[in-house]
């Protein structure tokens, strides 16, 4: 449920100001609309607007700039990034030069030693052999189990630690299907050229690594490798399945647990991950569970060692000597996501410290980066979706009274965060090397293991954030109610104080808060109540007409075509669908709100205020894939492509037609009564 950045969210899904410069060229005096905030020239006006509403915003930009050699997407999602990644730069090499205190000191210390690539190589493999003399020296299948549970090793399941579903103001153990070397059971299971030649680079690739790792007959391996991922896949659960949350909430006790999948062994194993008095796990996707389970089972520990050392490898390549990193990018880039050109190692290194000592940085990004005035304008905006969201629920005459008033309860108790945390992680005991980067990441991730096993027998605290202050996404928790707007979001040219309302309201109130609010209503996010207790609060009734309308959604999606022969999964895809149309929809009646107190906006540059409304929500999905990014977003990923996250949703609203004049004949045309509406009467 987060925002996808790819716009993104985020999912979950930005631009720079140097890339935007805010249009100002007409606008009336006042403050109220000038700077106004769309970018007019990246418009391409040959393009009607009923016939290709994306082209025709962004027709232009798409024509024009080309993706970075480095990147695998363009637009708003990747170039606000960068901005905030230069910001970041800054605060870090601050922290390695003059650390003012024991936890920048440490900052500046993970930067140096990843940023060391001679000291890096000239230390060779010294680094990784204690990890793979720890993975030799395991002789049965328990022992195996426990080390695959250790922070920072592979396993064929995920055991970890969640809000319960049943009782969100409490922690329980979880557990669920992981992912293998490919990045979806697709990836080993389709067919044609296409798959059969990554599969033959997947196979090259582990090959080299463990060739430079100096493993014997690393051909051999890499044929058990993926003859037993491949085995794994065939159980494991497709990304549409996954979203169910009731089918992916099974509380187990331990009797239960050993008889779905004994070889486990979950009563020591629980006990050394720190989880013995945990009374019961939560599994997710219980078949792949019990099947991951007999494969431990039926394939030689000996293979089961060697695919632990060759992820292993895999997942820290980038710590490692070049070659490593280079055969990494090569395969995870260059092949997957057809990205020409790594990153600079800098650049890598934001994303890694990001993951690290995220709110170390975050503390002094707020400090420099973050305004009251942003605070109170965004809190006017959410204020205002809130209601807008509450007439919405009020006049959807498909909803009956129960449904209603459960609803408009979930509202009320709709906790939003925006720009920071209130309290910041305490680094106090996480260890770091100015000379181990290998041994950095472990420690990190040893220590985030290590600060949740703390909390785990207290109350859920409703103060932790899961993204960091500088990240550009936000995202909606269903078991907590909560919506969480990081600082760096809500910044141009999402989001500007002295922006045009237009634009304001639907580039932040559509596609963050609003979509984020949606979230709660969307077909997973509107299993869970007020509290956050998965719990059908819906009549039978209301349920079905709710349904109806999410499935002609799905049925919509399923017929776009982004690669050919590739479709847009429309069940993967409807819960982000859901959350844009709704959002859309909230967005707008919140901005006709402000309207009604503010009076009617001017003309600019020959636009209505709605019109500036729709053409700053389509820019706001500006974005341009790589094909090999795109087939991996279209094979797991729950966002639709950038282009369907606008076509596909305004198609269905009402005045959008009436704001450009879109008529019978127009190319993305929709009779009425096709029309989907989250929020409609």
């Amino acid at each position: 449920m987060r925002r996808q950045l790819l716009l993104t969210c985020l999912t979950l899904t930005p631009l720079s100001l140097s890339g935007a410069a805010l249009f100002a060229q007409t606008a009336p005096a006042g403050p109220r609309y000038a700077p106004w905030g769309l970018e007019l020239k990246d418009m391409d006006r040959s393009v009607k607007p009923g016939d290709d509403f994306f082209r025709y915003a962004e027709g232009t930009w798409l024509k024009t700039h080309p993706i970075p050699s480095d990147k695998s997407s363009a637009g708003y999602n990747s170039e606000l990034p960068d901005e905030i990644e230069g910001q970041v730069r800054t605060i870090v090499e601050q922290a390695a030069a003059h650390p003012a205190n024991a936890t920048e000191r440490k900052v500046g210390d993970f930067y140096a030693a990843w940023m060391d690539e001679g000291g890096i190589d000239a230390r060779g493999l010294a680094p990784l052999k204690p990890y793979l003399a720890r993975i030799d020296a395991v002789t049965t299948r328990g022992a195996l189990v426990q080390l695959m549970m250790t922070p920072g090793y592979p396993s064929p399941i995920n055991i970890g630690i969640q809000a319960d579903q049943d009782d969100p103001t409490r922690y329980s153990a979880a557990a669920g299907q992981a992912r293998l070397g490919l990045p979806t059971r697709d990836y080993y299971l389709l067919k044609g050229e296409k798959y059969d030649a990554i599969r033959r680079a997947y196979r090259d690739y582990l090959i080299r690594i463990q060739t430079l790792a100096g493993l014997s007959d690393p051909a051999a391996r890499a044929d058990r490798i993926i003859a037993l991922e491949t085995a794994v896949s065939q159980d494991q659960w497709t990304p549409e399945r996954r979203r169910d949350p009731v089918a992916t909430h099974n509380p187990m006790t331990r009797a239960q647990l050993t008889r779905l999948a004994p070889e486990f062994d979950w009563t020591p194993t629980l006990a050394a991950m720190g989880l013995g008095a945990a009374k019961t796990v939560d599994v997710a996707e219980t078949t792949a569970v019990t099947a991951a389970g007999k494969r431990l089972g039926d394939i030689p520990l000996s293979t089961w060692k060697e695919w632990v050392t060759a992820r292993f490898i895999s997942d820290h390549a980038p710590f490692l000597p070049r070659a490593f990193d280079q055969a990494n990018f090569a395969f995870y880039s260059k092949t997957l996501r057809d990205v020409p050109e790594q990153r600079a190692r800098w650049k890598r290194g934001m994303g890694l410290i990001d993951g690290a000592l995220g709110e170390a940085v975050g503390a002094i990004y707020v400090q420099r980066y973050w305004s009251p005035a942003t605070q109170a304008k965004a809190d006017e905006l959410v204020s205002d979706m809130r209601a807008a969201y509450k007439d919405r629920i009020d006049g959807a005459t498909w909803m009956d009274t129960p449904t209603r008033t459960a609803a408009l309860a979930k509202l009320a108790s709709f906790d939003p965060r925006i720009g920071h945390p209130k309290q910041w992680i305490d680094y106090s005991t996480l260890k770091v090397s100015r000379t181990d980067p290998l041994g950095n990441a472990l420690a990190a991730d040893d220590f985030q293991w290590r600060l949740q096993l703390k909390r785990f027998p207290l109350p859920v605290d409703r103060g932790l954030w899961f993204m960091t202050p500088q990240t550009v996404n936000a995202y909606y928790d269903p078991t907590l109610n909560q919506i969480t707007v990081p600082a760096a979001i809500l910044q141009p040219p999402f989001f500007d104080a002295s922006a045009d309302p237009a634009v304001n309201y639907a580039e932040t109130g559509a596609t963050t808060i609003g979509h984020e609010m949606g979230h709660g209503f969307d077909d997973q996010g509107r299993q869970y109540d007020d509290k956050g207790r998965l719990r059908d609060w819906w009549t039978p009734a209301t349920a079905a007409k709710y349904k109806v309308q999410a499935d002609r959604l799905s049925d919509q999606f399923d017929t776009y075509e982004p690669i050919a022969g590739t479709h847009i999964k429309g069940r993967l895809t409807l819960g982000e669908n859901l959350a844009d149309l709704g959002g859309l929809e909230t967005a707008y009646a919140a901005y006709r709100r402000y309207v009604s107190r503010h009076g009617e906006p001017p003309v600019l540059d020959g636009m209505t205020g709605d019109q500036r409304f729709f053409l700053a929500y389509a820019q706001a999905w500006q974005g341009n894939t790589r094909e090999g990014a795109l087939r991996a977003q279209l094979l797991s990923n729950p966002h639709s492509p950038d282009k369907y996250r606008v076509n596909g949703i305004v198609r269905n609203f009402g005045p959008w037609y009436t704001a450009f004049g879109v008529k019978p004949g127009d190319a993305m045309y929709l009779p009425p009564a096709q029309r989907v509406s989250v929020w409609g009467s």
